[in-house]
């Protein structure tokens, strides 16, 4: 039996609305627009304006800031995708001449090349691009603030570079290659550099009084990548759709997977907010959310994602300095998910299983620490500790007959299946760490050995 989960129930849809109605008022914005998405499917819009029958829709557009390096980063995973980089490889064995050609495109995706902040003055967002013609003057002269890999430190101009990085590998301008490779196949139709009607315009909120500034709305020329982008949030629902699940158009499952991988350390007060390749992911809640959030003079915005809720959400407004809205966002996911969670699929039998495989199931101790050994659904394994937390991972088939760690502790490790003569298994290696089927089992290759007088009393 199956129910329809296209519309939200009334409570959770005025729960939406007051949340961005709230925002809108209290963070003194002109016009917000927000949406929410669940299995792909946009199931709620809401918009609040100060002009009355004036409000934002779906279809109006918004500069989105630094949701623009998601995008940007998506360009660079494809050119590794097709073999033609790799994200170890210094940027300038393609980008030379740039004084800073010992980061790797890693570090430049993540944020811990060590580069600067900001370009030098004058503010890039509030300036013309023809400002800064060419990287030098968008690096400047202290190009490097921390050693490399080293730390998390947001850069702007690490983007810039990577935007030229695609532009010197396709032969292309940043803005012909984003709208080919990503907007076409996506069908963001409303997503581009400049702005197209219909759209906001930016403004400034006097911080004292109920007044406001136009801001202007720069070209931002090579910092563009880093930036540039005008959205609204149906294009952007239609992007974290696909940043959730893939698209082979696009770029496969597990890349957009990696994409949402820490990559980088965090620094001391930062332990619930990290950063992956082109994602921003925060622990909020006990949940985990990716995506981005953006600004630029007269324009806020943010989307996030929870895989495990199936849960999104967009909010985008015309103000400098306003509402948190990457707390709205995740505010709004976090509604959807909790009044109406997630429904399961039905559990349904594998339509076979390797009987060697079947075999290997079930408990397994690390010296005395019970483990759990299960068969997964799509053919890998998974190892955890049977009670309480500790170290566990799910684990892919390699051709040789082992299988690696895909996550958590073990991630890379490998695990072996060793046998005895007779073809028996005898335990499990896992990087060195011997599982055996009971505590220190004498039969197993345990390190150490094994007391011949066995488990004993006090008194023994």
């Amino acid at each position: 039996m199956t129910s329809s989960l296209e519309h939200l129930l009334p409570g959770t849809q005025r729960a939406l609305l007051h949340r961005i109605a709230t925002a809108q008022s209290e963070g003194r914005t002109p016009s917000l627009v927000a949406a929410v998405q669940r299995r792909g499917r946009t199931v709620w819009n809401g918009s609040r304006s100060c002009v009355d029958s004036h409000a934002p829709d779906a279809d109006t557009q918004f500069r989105v800031g630094s949701i623009t390096k998601t995008f940007t980063a998506v360009l660079v995973l494809r050119l590794r995708d097709e073999g033609l980089l790799d994200l170890d490889d210094p940027l300038e064995k393609y980008l030379p001449g740039t004084g800073v050609g010992t980061v790797t495109i890693h570090q430049l995706l993540g944020h811990s090349a060590g580069l600067g902040a900001e370009s030098p003055a004058p503010w890039w967002e509030r300036t013309p691009g023809t400002l800064r013609p060419e990287l030098a003057d968008v690096l400047g002269e202290r190009t490097e603030l921390h050693p490399p890999g080293h730390r998390y430190h947001y850069s702007n101009p690490g983007y810039t570079l990577l935007g030229s990085l695609v532009e010197q590998m396709r032969g292309a301008s940043w803005e012909e290659v984003l709208r080919r490779e990503i907007l076409e196949p996506l069908g963001m139709h409303r997503t581009s550099a400049h702005p197209r009607a219909p759209h906001a315009g930016g403004w400034a909120v006097h911080p004292w009084a109920d007044v406001m500034l136009p801001e202007p709305a720069e070209d931002l020329g090579l910092m563009a990548p880093a930036g540039q982008l005008w959205s609204t949030t149906e294009d952007l629902l239609r992007f974290t759709a696909f940043l959730a699940e893939g698209d082979d158009r696009v770029l496969c499952a597990a890349s957009v997977e990696q994409m949402r991988e820490p990559s980088a350390p965090s620094q001391p007060g930062d332990w619930d907010g990290v950063y992956g390749l082109g994602l921003q992911i925060e622990r909020r809640n006990g949940r985990t959310l990716f995506g981005h959030t953006g600004s630029l003079p007269g324009f806020l915005a943010a989307l996030w994602f929870s895989v495990d809720d199936d849960v999104a959400a967009v909010v985008l407004t015309n103000v400098t300095t306003g509402p948190v809205v990457g707390g709205i966002a995740a505010d709004l996911v976090e509604i959807v998910a909790e009044a109406e969670p997630r429904i399961p699929e039905p559990w349904r039998p594998l339509p076979e299983a390797d009987p060697e495989l079947l075999a290997l199931t079930g408990p397994w101790y690390w010296g005395v620490r019970a483990h759990i050994l299960r068969l997964e659904p799509d053919g890998g394994l998974d190892l955890r500790p049977l009670r309480g937390a500790g170290r566990g991972a799910r684990f892919t088939a390699l051709p040789d007959g082992t299988w690696i760690g895909r996550d958590s502790y073990y991630a890379g490790e490998i695990l072996r299946v060793v046998r005895n003569g007779d073809g028996s298994v005898n335990h499990l290696d896992l990087g060195s760490f011997v599982f055996t089927r009971e505590p220190y089992d004498p039969g197993a290759a345990v390190p150490g050995g094994v007391d011949e007088s066995g488990w004993r009393g006090l008194d023994a």
